[in-house]
């Protein structure tokens, strides 16, 4: 039967999908709207994602000196990596390309050394914005390839992703009654999506349990939260493909004592983008909007120990780049500026990285270093 719903939108087969085995998990429901093969969010031909026209802009969009200063920084893991003949450097959720080619770039230019060792790894679920970036990497092309981080075995390297872990698919619970209630997507009479909160399977039940009980979080009554399960097994993927070196993941994030604090964000962290505006109703309209929440780095970095990832670095993001030489990197690359309005974009570009209050404040970079993995 859901064979004569392929060719419907996105909406049509949720629905159908909800008819027949009723109601889906929020989890379920988010997984689909973005990662829908043919219509979800991140996989669909028509949208434009990033930049001003878009409904977001990441920091490889805002500013170069965002790709050049992680180049530098990667030049320096290659050293304390023992500086090994062949790296790879795997970008996951690598989108247009923009940060790869920054990066492949400032590797070329002023670490010669380093880009001759280099191949980068590109695991992108969009179709359209893998040939993106293929177009944009032509010139690399030598040295770029495109696969799923599970077909990718790195024996010396760096796994890098930026605003990634944020777009995972999470659980939607409330405490109510003095019990855990997860949320469902059901229909209404009328045919729109709406909430319906459900006691969850005994198993899950337990998961969330003990997911909270860790953290040290009691949640408030009326309080709704989100929960992330899929951090571990995305660590479980990364230390299977990752022998030596070192995972780097740049997001926005909390503390669970923060993200699940009832004063702070009483209804969760869940919300959605479109035009670089909020989204009212974030059942209307499924694969059209962005759907993001404020990552619990509590969680990833227990998960990251239970993995054998040491931390090396933990800083806000702009801090982050002032001790990886974004400055200096700067004066490398002005100096090789012809024009004075190209000099002045990229001092204009470096400043909105490192200015209080800017975007890059918001966000923080997680270095984890994989244990015992020294040996060549």
């Amino acid at each position: 039967m859901l064979e004569t719903i392929v060719n419907t939108t996105l909406a049509a087969r949720l629905r159908e999908r909800i008819s027949i085995a009723g109601p889906l998990s929020f989890r379920d429901w988010m997984t689909a709207a973005l990662y829908d093969a043919q219509d979800g969010y991140y996989c669909r031909t028509d949208r434009v994602r990033w930049s001003r026209e878009g409904d977001y802009r990441t920091s490889p969009e805002r500013s170069a000196m965002f790709a050049a200063t992680f180049a530098r920084y990667f030049a320096r893991l290659h050293e304390e990596l023992g500086s090994p003949a062949e790296w790879t450097i795997t970008e996951l959720g690598a989108g247009n390309g923009a940060f790869a080619c920054g990066v492949l770039e400032t590797l070329r230019s002023f670490f010669p050394a380093v880009f001759a060792a280099t191949a980068y790894s590109i695991d992108e679920v969009s179709r359209t914005a893998r040939t993106q970036a293929q177009e944009r990497l032509v010139q690399f092309a030598d040295r770029v390839s495109f696969s799923p981080l599970n077909e990718t075995k790195v024996t010396a390297g760096v796994i890098f992703s930026n605003e990634l872990l944020d777009a995972f698919p999470v659980h939607r619970v409330i405490y109510k009654d003095r019990r855990l209630l997860e949320f469902f997507v059901a229909v209404n009479a009328a045919g729109n999506f709406t909430w319906l909160q459900r006691e969850p399977g005994s198993e899950l039940s337990a998961r969330f349990e003990t997911y909270f009980k860790h953290h040290k979080v009691q949640l408030s009554e009326g309080q709704i939260a989100e929960v992330d399960l899929e951090v571990e097994n995305w660590f479980a993927c990364i230390a299977e493909n990752l022998r030596r070196g070192y995972l780097i993941t740049v997001d926005y994030g909390a503390a669970a004592a923060d993200l699940y604090s009832v004063k702070n964000r009483p209804e969760g962290s869940l919300r959605g983008f479109q035009r670089h505006e909020f989204v009212t109703d974030l059942l209307a309209r499924p694969g059209e909007h962005d759907l993001t929440t404020t990552v619990n780095w509590s969680h990833v970095l227990e998960a990251g120990s239970r993995y054998d990832f040491e931390v090396v670095e933990f800083e806000q993001q702009d801090k982050f780049l002032l001790s990886a030489g974004i400055l200096e990197q700067l004066q490398l690359e002005t100096s090789h500026r012809q024009s004075e309005a190209e000099r002045t974009r990229l001092r204009t570009a470096a400043r909105e990285m490192i200015l209080p209050g800017s975007m890059a404040t918001h966000f923080q970079v997680l270095v984890q270093k994989r244990i015992g993995t020294d040996e060549a």
